[in-house]
């Protein structure tokens, strides 16, 4: 289709998961990409088989919380494609869980740090490079805990991820006039690495599967596919927006 032919974009937590789906979506789809994560080998993957298809990626490693390191991902861009079109802030944990009241104030804070600090950082820069090139599009990975319904044992996930939604409203407030759209995902369960390592059973699966009102979880495609929207012109009048992409887990427990 070529919706983002000639798009320059940035994607953070590349390595897995909904990253690396939306990474080859948006390579498919005629992006040149900057592909950003901790995990320099998973990267280095991740460009071959881009360039295998032929597309075009260049990776850089780092952590998200450093606010030099979202700056390089910005100047590589440009380095490289000699713009900034889209951006895909996506790296996230879960952070420490349990009982609130048994939470470490590092644990909490780690959570704020990487869901939602550094993805203020990215967009700090991001914006500002956007601006030059007449708008963009960033794109916030939030999730429906804490916004539609929530679940025990994870006040630090839900908190970070919440303030993303707000701070996607902020920021399409105040860079609409400069045509930069700012939206934000927000998936219910998804099949990653993440999700498996937390749910390492059959039982646990169908059973996370069946809080969904589609009784089953996403694929991370299904997500990407919700990504390349927001990035496209497809969604050129939309902004400000809190996206639920969950199955209909939202709506329903049962």
């Amino acid at each position: 289709m070529n919706r983002l032919a000639n798009k320059v974009a940035i994607i953070t937590g590349a390595s897995a998961g909904i990253g690396r789906a939306t990474a080859r979506l948006f390579a498919a789809e005629g992006a040149k990409l900057v592909v950003g994560a901790r995990r320099q080998a998973e990267l280095d993957t991740l460009v071959g088989d881009i360039r295998a298809a032929g597309g075009e990626a260049v990776a850089l490693a780092g952590d998200v919380r450093d606010e030099a390191y979202q700056a390089a991902l910005v100047a590589t861009a440009v380095q490289h494609f000699g713009r900034l079109d889209i951006a895909f802030n996506n790296a996230g944990i879960l952070g420490e869980g349990g009982p609130s009241t048994a939470v470490s104030e590092a644990g909490f804070s780690e959570a704020l740090a990487v869901n939602l600090t550094a993805s203020f950082l990215g967009a700090k820069h991001q914006i500002a490079e956007m601006v030059k090139g007449g708008g963009g599009s960033v794109i916030f990975t939030s999730t429906f805990i804490g916004y539609s319904l929530s679940f025990p044992g994870v006040a630090a996930y839900a908190a970070s991820k919440s303030g993303l939604i707000g701070l996607t409203q902020a920021l399409a407030a105040e860079f609409g006039p400069g045509n930069i759209r700012v939206n934000a995902i927000l998936p219910g369960a998804v099949d990653t690495d993440m999700y498996r390592g937390m749910n390492d059973t059959a039982d646990k699966q169908a059973f996370i599967g069946s809080l969904h009102a589609l009784k089953r979880v996403a694929k991370p495609e299904e997500l990407a596919r919700s990504v390349l929207y927001l990035a496209s012109d497809d969604s050129s009048f939309v902004t400000g927006t809190a996206s639920l992409v969950d199955g209909g887990v939202s709506i329903t427990r049962a």
